[in-house]
């Protein structure tokens, strides 16, 4: 392989929470491993979620309560990602969301204004606790002429009891019901990574991301311009994998197996 074609080096991480750091509650084995090994080499990272429920405060915590100890500044959430594409968009707009504190903070801190009144979007994020009245609400609203947005289009989530339904179900409903399609901001939304990546200054050329999820995690970092490498922790299972027409750089068993990749300049090179 000559100069001109060789990966540049890697410097920099993202990487995929549920199913790669953790399940529920439970930490996956070398997901500590993993994040030290970042700190110790001093790779730029940042842990992502498709989850715009809690803040980066409330996942931090989170987090912790695993064993994994990541920083409230290493976590890029759909909802942060968001409030950003907003704020780029109409900068102080106003905003009809139908979510919890993790979006509504994001968008007060961003300069947003939450109104039932004439707003320019209904933002839809993930919640326990959807409500008919908040959805009719965002029905008429959408058909009197606010955008639609949504974090993330996750049909469904996994919980203790089950399958949960997710923000891109209850989108679905908008959607049969005004006609009109939201615009999903986080994975497989390329703009999700490209906004993860000028958070920490990191090019897409030196970045690998990691997730459990062909059909979010690797293909929204494969349209990025990322390297990708695949868990087999987590929603995508090893049977699935040559389904799709799209392939990670690698796949792994585990996060386990990418601490030893870290500290190395081209984890990549060569065939998996």
């Amino acid at each position: 392989m000559s100069d001109m074609t060789r990966p540049r080096p890697v410097d920099c991480w993202l990487t995929d929470m549920d199913g790669v750091l953790v399940h529920e509650e439970t930490a996956i084995p070398g997901a500590a491993e993993f994040l030290s090994a970042l700190v110790e080499h001093r790779r730029r990272f940042l842990v992502l979620t498709n989850n715009s429920i809690f803040t980066p405060r409330d996942l931090r915590a989170r987090l912790l309560a695993s064993g994994i100890d990541v920083p409230e500044e290493s976590i890029w959430t759909s909802a942060l990602a968001t409030a950003q594409f907003l704020d780029d968009q109409r900068p102080g707009g106003s905003a009809f969301v139908v979510g919890e504190s993790g979006l509504t903070t994001a968008l007060y801190e961003v300069g947003y204004t939450m109104t039932e009144r004439d707003p320019d979007y209904v933002v839809l994020g993930e919640t326990r606790t959807y409500s008919f009245e908040a959805i009719t609400k965002a029905i008429r609203l959408i058909e009197g002429g606010a955008r639609f947005i949504a974090t993330n289009p996750d049909v469904s989530g996994p919980s203790k009891l089950g399958t949960l339904p997710a923000t891109g179900s209850v989108a679905a409903l908008i959607s049969a019901a005004t006609g009109r399609q939201p615009y999903y901001i986080g994975k497989p939304n390329p703009l999700m990574m490209r906004s993860a990546l000028n958070r920490i200054d990191a090019h897409s050329e030196s970045t690998v991301m990691v997730g459990d999820r062909m059909d979010t995690d690797v293909i929204s970092g494969l349209e990025a311009g990322l390297r990708t490498i695949l868990v087999l922790t987590g929603s995508t299972r090893p049977h699935q994998v040559e389904q799709f027409p799209y392939q990670a750089t690698r796949v792994v068993d585990s996060v386990a197996d990418i601490v030893p990749l870290v500290g190395e300049l081209r984890p990549l090179d060569g065939p998996s």
